[in-house]
């Protein structure tokens, strides 16, 4: 096992996680969303000096290993790319994400970054989550 040493802005450190379940509801209630091809990106400023990333991949993509590897994906890319602005970035990937050549995933992100301000901000219309609706027909 080899000792590696991270230069200044090379790490990601315990700060830089959104962590908490509201940080992420805020990114999703008030934050600019960015549909990007491999992932769907929220942005939202979060008061502080440094930015932060929270990924949210679902059971949705897949076994755990798949949802692991997407995880480790987003941070090398938001590692590589790092903002100077207190910006809570939450990464949602989607299932070709794991598929991509990494570079493809980089200029996805960075292309996503450069069009929030262009973004509109998310609908703060909560999602339906309990039963389907029963069609009246018959």
């Amino acid at each position: 096992m080899s000792a590696t040493t991270n230069t200044p802005g090379q790490s990601f450190s315990r700060a830089e996680h959104v962590r908490r379940r509201a940080d992420f509801e805020r990114a999703y209630g008030s934050g600019s969303r960015i549909q990007a091809r491999y992932m769907t990106v929220f942005v939202v400023s979060n008061g502080g000096r440094i930015a932060r990333l929270g990924v949210a991949a679902t059971r949705k993509l897949g076994p755990a290993i798949d949802r692991n590897r997407v995880k480790r994906l987003a941070r090398e890319v938001f590692r590589r790319h790092k903002l100077d602005e207190g910006l809570d970035v939450v990464v949602v990937p989607r299932r070709e994400m794991l598929d991509a050549l990494f570079t493809s995933l980089e200029a996805d992100y960075r292309a996503a970054l450069d069009s929030r301000h262009r973004a509109s901000p998310a609908s703060r219309r909560p999602r339906h989550r309990g039963a389907p609706r029963r069609d009246s027909r018959v």
